[in-house]
């Protein structure tokens, strides 16, 4: 038996950082779309608060995830130990919040700020690589008692030089309990690094923990280039039963929009993002598109 997919989006899309009050203001839009899920980035402790989050999104039906924010000074690899030491703390929040909230799935680049990039030699990496196990594994640890799981999410070139592709990330995470740390992808950064999307799906198979998608542009999936109903068949044949989260980012927070690159509108508004790639996908699925 089968059941159907779902679908969340990301309050990135319209606003950084996150607030109670702006919260209370997209969630019942996000429900009224017929969303099953709203993703939650924590940039800061304190930004919004959990409590408040869960009565608002009980009283919705809505469930979510929470997304890191690794903004300048968290760092896991290539950094002292204070840094180090600050950015497994600000980590165990994150997962401490979505405990609070019933939330399974906190996904991010969960290794360096985005935007560090720096050139290494294969031993180099591999050092890197090491220290990032020593780095993650008390956290990761940390969301195994909390029962959440930490998606590693690989990013392009252009935003980091340690973890690029679905393959890097597997042998990054190797060793770690793939109970409360796997992968998290994001259709954007596959469609510049992988060679074949679907193929790397399945390459990642069951260590897939959460998935973000959006156009090849950031813009609503379907308004692009990428092979959908591919991307779904390999998501249904590793058995990935999570939502598909629709990621992209407001042009109105400079420092968000410098970081992402939002240099142009890349839909009619904001709410298309969403509400257009929540029918497309829906209607993938309406379509006979595989289905859990």
């Amino acid at each position: 038996m089968t059941s159907p997919r779902t679908f969340g989006v990301n309050t990135w899309v319209w606003c950084s950082p996150l607030t109670d009050a702006r919260l209370a203001e997209l969630a019942p839009r996000v429900a009224g779309w017929g969303f099953d899920s709203i993703e939650l980035p924590v940039e800061n402790a304190g930004d919004w608060d959990p409590e408040r989050a869960a009565t608002l999104l009980d009283s919705l039906g809505l469930t979510a995830t929470l997304v890191l924010a690794m903004g300048p000074g968290r760092e896991l690899v290539a950094a002292d130990r204070d840094t180090i030491r600050s950015t497994r703390d600000y980590m165990r929040h994150v997962i401490d919040v979505a405990h609070a909230l019933s939330v399974r799935v906190v996904a991010g680049p969960a290794y360096t700020s985005v935007g560090r990039t720096w050139r290494m030699s294969d031993t180099e990496r591999q050092a890197c690589y090491l220290q990032l196990r020593d780095g993650l594994a008390p956290v990761v640890e940390h969301a195994r008692a909390a029962g959440v799981v930490v998606a590693v999410e690989p990013l392009n070139r252009f935003e980091t030089s340690l973890i690029n592709t679905v393959d890097q990330a597997l042998e990054a995470l190797e060793g770690l309990p793939a109970e409360a740390c796997g992968v998290g992808l994001d259709t954007f950064h596959m469609n510049i690094e992988e060679k074949d999307i679907p193929a790397a799906v399945r390459r990642a198979g069951s260590r897939i923990a959460h998935v973000q998608v959006c156009g090849n542009d950031r813009g609503a999936p379907g308004a692009d280039h990428l092979d959908w109903r591919g991307i779904l068949a390999a998501l249904d044949d590793v058995g990935y039963d999570g939502p598909l989260t629709i990621e992209s980012f407001t042009g109105d927070n400079e420092t968000i929009a410098t970081a992402a690159a939002i240099w142009r509108p890349l839909a009619a508004d904001q709410d298309a993002i969403a509400v257009d790639g929540l029918a497309f996908l829906a209607g993938l699925v309406r379509e006979g598109a595989p289905m859990h």
